[in-house]
């Protein structure tokens, strides 16, 4: 199947622009006229032929449907077949209000597919990348017990609940890298070519210079003929370090167990990854997904392997008729406070509820440190950028000062 852009006319006179899902240009145009739609322009929208790298430019930044759209696009399909409008209709609908290329393209095929008799589930999961696993589970679950809408609804309120999680961490990070950058632009800028200027004046005098005066004028000549290394240096490092944190399994098992070691950055990341572990766990079980299976989707949705593995044995334990709680222990990843409550939950039948709660809990106390780590590291990027300035200006006032008491 292919998908065909098309300008048109309707039989009331109206002009018409849309998408059709066709096996070729032939068959789009016969479509259109049995929906009474007489096309004067038809283009094939995938027909364009790229080379490896374009393809991969064109792929990954100019055709991508953001996690927001998606959150949007779910939650306005839940509204409609809440209000009792039928499945083909809600996607026609939305493909026609949606504003991103790929994704009202991806409605158009989704759409054709369903008339054409697949489920919905089915038809989505030709978009991997718009639609991933998690995603299909809850709408398979939700195809199967009859409850659609009240699945997407419960998929549009947890995409939302990450989204302003991941918001408020930006926001809170925000301020300290920028005076970061910043505070780092402006050193460089006095380096090379403020104190060069500066110091020239020490070149023709037969003094002997200050030691903190001679590291600033030789660290100030290195950044000034050599700041193309600096950046070049940067940048493998950063290649090198990509590679190895997630080209090779071994590096990002590594690098997984690096973050939850990190002094400060290891607690938050583990509490960020047990509430996203709790909170998506909640709600594929709300929406029927049986637990085995949920566990496997979580597994991948914790964005780390350390933990990730203790979910995969946890579930093998489960296939074996153990409860969720005692392996979730012995793994060691998770805080007594979870196990717990998950224990309880198992024994009183309400996990889903318990699960909630702890990601509610381990959410609130993940911003609680990021506001109070980002509190620290204001002052103290503030004293170091101090330091740095005042030890450049004690480097030039130095000789100087001594000068004067020789001319005396």
């Amino acid at each position: 199947m292919s998908v065909f852009e098309y300008v048109a006319f309707d039989s009331r006179g109206r002009r018409r622009k849309g998408f059709i899902d066709a096996p070729g240009l032939a068959a789009a145009r016969q479509k259109l006229r049995e929906e009474n739609v007489y096309p004067t322009e038809i283009n094939q929208t995938d027909q364009k032929k790229e080379t490896p790298l374009s393809g991969a430019m064109q792929i990954n930044i100019l055709e991508r449907v953001s996690a927001g759209e998606v959150s949007v696009f779910t939650r306005q399909l839940s509204t409609l077949l809440g209000a009792g409008m039928p499945l083909v209709p809600s996607l026609t609908v939305l493909m026609k209000q949606a504003k991103n290329p790929l994704l009202k393209k991806s409605l158009a095929q989704i759409r054709e597919q369903v008339n054409e008799g697949k489920s919905l589930t089915d038809s989505m999961s030709a978009f991997p990348r718009i639609f991933p696993p998690f995603y299909l589970n809850m709408v398979r679950a939700g195809e199967a017990s009859g409850t659609i809408n009240l699945v997407l609804e419960r998929l549009a309120d947890f995409s939302e609940n990450q989204q302003a999680l991941m918001t408020k961490i930006r926001s809170s990070l925000a301020y300290p890298i920028i005076m970061f950058l910043m505070g780092t632009a402006v050193i460089f800028l006095l380096m090379t070519f403020v104190v060069p200027k500066i110091t020239g004046i020490f070149s023709d005098m037969n003094q002997t210079l200050p030691l903190i005066t001679i590291i600033l004028i030789t660290v100030s000549n290195f950044l000034t003929s050599f700041w193309w290394v600096i950046l070049i240096l940067i940048f493998l490092g950063i290649v090198v370090l990509k590679y190895a944190v997630s080209g090779t399994e071994k590096g990002k098992r590594m690098w997984d167990g690096a973050k939850l070691k990190l002094p400060v950055f290891g607690q938050i990341n583990r509490k960020i990854a047990i509430a996203r572990f709790c909170r998506t766990l909640a709600t594929l079980l709300q929406s029927g997904v049986p637990l085995l299976a949920a566990m496997e989707i979580v597994r991948n949705i914790v964005n780390n392997m350390i933990i990730g593995d203790a979910i995969h044995q946890a579930a093998k334990d489960l296939e074996e008729g153990k409860g969720l709680s005692g392996p979730l222990t012995q793994s060691g990843m998770f805080p007594p406070l979870v196990t717990e409550m998950i224990a309880v939950g198992e024994q009183s039948g309400t996990l889903e509820k318990m699960l909630n709660r702890i990601a509610i809990a381990y959410e609130n106390e993940s911003q609680a440190d990021i506001m109070m780590m980002t509190s620290i590291l204001e002052p103290l990027m503030i004293l170091f950028m101090g330091l740095v300035v005042g030890f450049i200006v004690v480097s030039i006032l130095l000789p100087i000062f001594e000068m004067n008491q020789l001319v005396r």
